[in-house]
């Protein structure tokens, strides 16, 4: 009771925070377990601390429903969903030991099964959270309603803080994989992206798919036998400690992401043949997610993206004071402005920090 009281008077802090914010019109910089202050333009603002707001306020295993502070430490998440042999099955991004489950939802990043099993948006199911003028709002709840309109608690997700601030989430989680494979192939990358793009027409269980360095490598997950039968249909040797290299691709802790140049993300169609722009590329979710590493220019690398039906976005390095995501057509910016100054009248959440305008 007492812990809860704490989280309760917290909550109130922050409300009165932000009113006092607001009717100044202080600009907020949000901070959570700062383990993603990289991502994004640069921040600006007077501190606004919520990682002390923290804690799982419910957990139903046989729900497959879990209810976290925005504050709580995400391996602290993961570690009470693993003794129930449950998951995030998004595979979620920490970039850091402070990853909280608060800047994990804001950030909208989802690991290499995101193709196969959906994004973090697919299993938000609720979020409490505090808007710009210190309005207490509630969306959504724990159940995955399948009703008209708008579902307001996956606006906020990818959002970076720039319409509310976050103080609670409900996620739906899943049952952990009985078993787990993964097979390297020797592909250089068209090779790759057309043997991707072959097996998601087919009925196997991939839930991973990479390549780099003219490799292929393939992760298959689900029941034992299921496993076994989809080894049989598939060439390529079994990677040892698989886990380790998946979760080094997830963290970018892998040799591909220690290059000293600007990172880009770059999302588009799958089937897309490589791209011609200088740079070394890893190419991830089957190739709908290519990462590149370059010092060519932003807009010949937005060009190229927006050619092939994508966008891309400044990831890491390089000026963050720019245009870090692809800019918007004016009607979907018009979109996104009147949607800030619905959550956000006085304009003083993170602002600027996902574009100039925002």
């Amino acid at each position: 009771m007492q812990h809860q009281s704490m989280n309760e008077d917290r909550r109130e802090s922050l409300q009165a925070s932000v009113i006092e914010a607001s009717g100044s019109q202080t600009p907020l910089n949000i901070i959570a377990g700062n383990s993603k202050a990289f991502y994004g333009r640069t921040a600006h603002g007077q501190t606004l601390p919520i990682e002390d707001h923290r804690g799982i306020v419910d957990y139903s295993p046989t729900e497959l429903v879990i209810t976290a502070r925005a504050g709580t430490r995400l391996s602290e998440l993961e570690s009470i969903l693993e003794e129930e042999g449950q998951v995030l099955p998004f595979e979620p991004p920490h970039f850091g030991e402070g990853a909280t489950i608060g800047g994990t939802l804001v950030c909208g990043l989802s690991g290499p099964s995101r193709p196969y099993t959906g994004s973090i948006r697919d299993y938000v199911l609720g979020v409490d959270c505090l808007g710009g003028n210190g309005k207490l709002m509630s969306f959504g709840g724990q159940v995955m309603k399948n009703v008209a309109g708008y579902d307001l608690s996956r606006f906020l997700t990818g959002s970076l803080g720039t319409l509310a601030i976050v103080l609670e989430a409900t996620l739906r989680v899943m049952p952990r994989p009985g078993a787990s494979l993964t097979l390297v192939q020797d592909a250089d990358p068209a090779t790759a992206i057309e043997r991707f793009n072959r097996w998601a027409g087919l009925p196997l269980p991939i839930t991973a798919a990479c390549a780099c360095e003219n490799k292929l490598y393939v992760r298959l997950s689900g029941t034992r036998q299921g496993v076994l039968d989809a080894r049989t249909r598939l060439d390529g040797d079994a990677l040892e400690d698989d886990g380790r290299f998946w979760s080094d691709i997830r963290e970018h802790r892998h040799p591909f992401f220690t290059a000293d140049r600007p990172l880009w993300r770059l999302s588009i169609p799958a089937g897309t043949r490589p791209l011609k722009i200088d740079g070394t590329w890893l190419y991830d979710w089957g190739g709908a997610q290519r990462w590149l590493s370059s010092d060519i220019s932003a807009g010949q690398i937005r060009q190229a993206a927006s050619n092939a039906g994508g966008h891309a976005t400044l990831f890491r390095g390089g000026d963050r004071d720019s245009d870090v995501f692809h800019p918007l057509p004016p009607a979907l910016f018009r979109l996104h402005k009147n949607l800030k100054e619905s959550f956000d009248p006085a304009g003083i959440l993170n602002p600027g920090r996902m574009y100039t305008d925002l």
